[in-house]
């Protein structure tokens, strides 16, 4: 079971949920939440970079008692500045110049492209036991997450809750009042892109229509300006995620796209 996060704030859940969340703090992506010892969490902190596109900037991970921080090309494991491959206490971090890619003995695996995309996989043992962006993992769509007793909260609520709070931080809450544009103008070209020949054996292993919707929202954010972000970032998600299914996905970059 995976949690990913993505492209233009885009998040899915372990157990299917997909959203959209702008913030620039840090956040619990993560963790093991269980009252007595947690055996892991993994923070994420994003930022706007250059292009104006948001990107992660680092990823902080306790796992047992071990504390890993990545940044793009730069591995710190208990404030050390480590090279990969890196093996200690059922650890191993491996990276090259696009993955960083950590296995964690106790059933989880990390993979971060560096930039925009994080994707956690779990072990099924920790089933109801997490929490942050990332949802309870009960096999549930909604509950808990969106809805919790009798509240429900939107996704902009939801991630705001996760915050890790830091006497010194300056970042501002997402407004919880956003609704998300319709951009159903966009609906036949990203299901075009996302229909391709090349995603022929991906269509039965992933839920078409939420890649779908987040293909819109990407487009109706990019206001028309053609930039590779806009479009690239949801289909190499879709890629990813058909390829983690067991799918095989053909080639659908070209020279001129993506």
């Amino acid at each position: 079971y995976v949690c990913s996060t993505w492209g233009n704030n885009h998040f899915k859940t372990f157990d299917g949920d997909f959203y959209q969340f702008p913030g620039i703090c840090e956040y619990n992506f993560v963790s093991d939440c269980r009252e007595a010892y947690k055996e892991f969490s993994v923070h994420i902190q994003r930022a706007l970079n250059s292009n104006g596109h948001p990107e992660i900037q680092y990823i902080l991970m306790k796992i047992k008692d071990i504390m890993v921080y990545l940044k793009p090309n730069l591995v710190v494991v208990d404030g050390r500045i480590v090279k990969t491959p890196y093996y200690a206490s059922g650890v191993l971090i491996e990276s090259n110049e696009i993955y960083t890619k950590i296995y964690a003995k106790l059933g989880m695996v990390l993979m971060w492209n560096q930039q925009d995309a994080l994707m956690v996989e779990l072990d099924n043992k920790f089933n109801n036991h997490t929490c942050g962006l990332c949802g309870d993992y009960n096999g549930i769509q909604v509950y808990n997450e969106f809805i919790k007793g009798d509240a429900s909260y939107n996704s902009i609520t939801y991630g705001n809750m996760q915050k890790i709070s830091k006497p010194n931080a300056k970042c501002e809450d997402p407004d919880e009042t956003q609704a998300l544009p319709s951009c159903n103008e966009h609906r036949d070209e990203c299901q075009r892109l996302l229909t391709s020949p090349a995603f022929a054996d991906c269509r039965l292993r992933l839920n078409l229509e939420m890649y779908i919707q987040a293909c819109m929202q990407d487009k109706c954010a990019c206001n028309g300006k053609d930039d590779s972000f806009c479009l690239c970032s949801t289909i190499s998600e879709y890629s990813r995620q058909c390829s983690h299914a067991g799918g095989r996905p053909g080639e659908w970059r070209t020279q001129n796209f993506c």
